[in-house]
């Protein structure tokens, strides 16, 4: 199977690498920004850099490997920088997308490809809401949920106009090691790290801990990925997450709770959103029954494995 990770430098491409590298027969590519191989790719990546948002250059990419399943990871991915330039988020999430069906269309029709969504299209939630499933209206919220309704629209659009096998799916959050500080969970880790090893004072600034969501580790999330390109029916969607949502608060707990020195709370305005959904509970039985997924990795794990990584890249500073 030859396949091809769009941003495969980021925090889920690389997971997603290392589970393509495991299938027999692999032929992994990968693109992005830049071509510099990272210490975690797997020796048989084929990795070329590319600006996705070049339709030339998305089309002679295409053309030349012409994969059998596309996985497009790329695109702006931190809530918080898509309300600082909202239009740089949706000109590269629409953009790098249109670019990649298109050239799909074009040069390999049969190809699978994963449409990335988030659980961030469902936006404000009513408070008497349960476990979320697809049939959930979509009230984004912010400007990050606005990009991927459209990239999950343009998937369907591609599908029911050209017949392309596109599935989509909507991922709940997924933590684990290599992610970037910027979102909660390593945020809170390397803030750890950083006390731990005498870098700052031994206090952790945090925005929001009421707010409650629904964590898969990223290794569970790359094989549910894996899964729906191959079993899932094209032009459909599908959630995906654990079932069970906890709140920033324990998490952070959870991770105090580890940490070798005693470290204190102070809340820091900065880190608040303009609007946060306050609880998120994914339903993926339609995704389950598709595929049998099922998470692996215990939480406690993830949360270690998170610390354990920031204080390897803390200590490497």
């Amino acid at each position: 199977m030859r396949s091809l990770i769009t941003g495969v430098r980021g925090f889920a491409g690389g997971h997603l690498a290392d589970g393509l590298a495991l299938t027999p027969q692999a032929e992994v590519w990968g693109c992005d920004r830049s071509d510099e191989r990272l210490p975690f790719h797997p020796p048989q990546l084929q990795l070329t850099a590319i600006d996705l948002r070049d339709p030339a250059a998305v089309y002679a990419l295409i053309e030349t490997i012409r994969p059998e399943a596309i996985y497009h990871l790329a695109g702006q991915a931190f809530v918080g920088a898509s309300w600082d330039d909202p239009w740089s988020t949706l000109e590269l999430n629409l953009r790098a997308q249109l670019n990649i069906l298109e050239a799909t269309r074009r040069f390999c029709p049969h190809a699978r490809v994963l449409v990335i969504g988030s659980n961030e299209e469902y936006g404000l939630l009513a408070p008497d809401t349960g476990p979320v499933d697809e049939a959930t209206p979509l009230r984004p919220c912010n400007p990050y949920g606005v990009s991927k309704v459209a990239q999950d629209m343009l998937g369907l659009q591609y599908h029911l106009s050209h017949q392309l096998q596109v599935v989509r799916v909507r991922p709940f959050n997924h933590i684990g090691p290599r992610q970037n500080p910027q979102f909660v969970v390593p945020a809170f880790a390397s803030q750890i790290a950083a006390i731990e090893a005498g870098r700052q004072p031994p206090i952790i600034r945090v925005g929001n801990l009421a707010a409650r969501r629904d964590f898969t580790d990223v290794r569970d999330m790359m094989r549910a990925y894996m899964l729906a390109l191959e079993l899932g029916e094209a032009g459909e969607v599908y959630n995906i997450g654990t079932g069970q949502s906890r709140s920033i608060q324990a998490v952070l707990q959870a991770l105090l709770a580890l940490a070798a020195v005693p470290i204190t709370i102070e809340i820091d305005p900065a880190r608040l959103r303009p609007a946060d959904v306050p609880d998120m509970v994914c339903d993926a039985a339609k995704f389950r029954a598709r595929t049998g997924w099922a998470p692996r990795v215990d939480f406690e794990q993830t949360l270690l494995d998170v610390l354990n990584y920031e204080r390897a890249r803390i200590a490497a500073l």
